[in-house]
């Protein structure tokens, strides 16, 4: 129930905004949806990792706005003149400073000792308090034209019809799906999150497996990121605020258990499209103001623990 629950809750969001708005169930309107999901979707595939070792990430958000800003800034330095080569050198450079990063809150969590929600929260102020101090308080754009509309395709282009970001989706999920459920290292994810003294016991290295988990958090932040950066070529000391609760928002809703043990990395994807669909659903509606869907958010969080709960206890 817990793994067709997301997919359920799905079909009835669909069938509701096509009661409320018949162009809501266009291929349009729904293409863009998930385009616009994809930044969340990306971090709560990693969130997925964190969250079934049993440990939790709130710094992503504030990582986002930190990455962004040293890859503009990196592509506004001119260290190559050539700008396919520069754009080439500021992904690598995103993904190798979000691995780092998740690599310090993974090393604080476990070398540390330190409570996951405690290491993310102190890391959290960290990379935000970076950005402020990179950006002096304003925004850090994009100066290049010509490295822009280089770059732009990343998020508005598309592939065989298909938008890139949805496919940049599909496959990293696809990746993570392999790796949760097929190979030895997501076996060891969801045991050390299980329980994690037996994990011990039966010889699984279960500080090494909860620091992959962070870095694979990081990973996929920084790929998010590489799609963020092309669509407004700008970021702020305000970039990704409140985006760690509607990463593990997606990854409740999906059906992963928020104390760990169970993964369900679709229904990961599956929550983040139904977030964005809520307020697609808002916009278009106009009964409830746009403006409270963190508000919803944080309900549909409590509900979901709720619905986790029951489940739980009739098993």
């Amino acid at each position: 129930m817990r793994a067709v629950a997301p997919f359920l809750a799905l079909a009835l969001l669909l069938l509701l905004g096509a009661l409320v708005n018949p162009n809501f169930i266009s291929v349009n309107n729904l293409a863009n949806v998930a385009t616009r999901s994809a930044f969340i979707a990306l971090i709560a595939v990693g969130a997925t990792f964190v969250i079934s070792s049993g440990d939790l990430d709130l710094s992503v958000g504030s990582m986002v706005a930190f990455v962004a800003s040293l890859m503009i800034l990196f592509m506004n330095s001119g260290a190559i003149a050539n700008p396919h080569m520069m754009i080439a050198a500021a992904i690598a450079l995103a993904i190798v400073v979000g691995g780092l990063c998740g690599l310090a809150n993974g090393l604080i969590t476990t070398v540390g000792k330190i409570e996951p929600f405690i290491a993310t929260l102190g890391t959290m102020g960290i990379y935000r308090g970076l950005t402020t101090w990179l950006s002096q308080g304003g925004a850090i754009t994009l100066q290049s034209s010509e490295q822009q509309d280089i770059y732009r395709p990343a998020y508005f282009g598309s592939l065989l019809g298909v938008p890139v970001p949805i496919v940049v989706v599909l496959a990293v999920t696809s990746v993570a799906a392999f790796v949760l459920y097929r190979m030895r290292f997501g076996r060891h994810v969801v045991a050390v999150g299980s329980n994690a003294n037996v994990a011990r016991y039966s010889g699984i290295k279960v500080d090494r497996v909860r620091t992959w988990a962070f870095v694979i958090q990081g990973l996929c932040v920084a790929i998010a990121v590489v799609l963020y950066v092309p669509r407004l070529g700008s970021t702020s000391a305000t970039t990704g605020i409140l985006w760690e609760l509607q990463a593990i928002t997606a990854v409740v809703i999906g059906g992963t258990a928020l104390k760990g043990g169970a993964s369900r990395v679709w229904g990961t994807i599956c929550g983040a499209f139904i977030l964005e669909l809520v307020g697609n659903i808002m916009l278009l509606s106009n009964f409830i103001s746009e403006y409270l869907i963190g508000a919803i958010q944080g309900a549909i969080i409590i509900i979901a623990m709720l619905v986790q709960r029951s489940l739980v206890r009739k098993s």
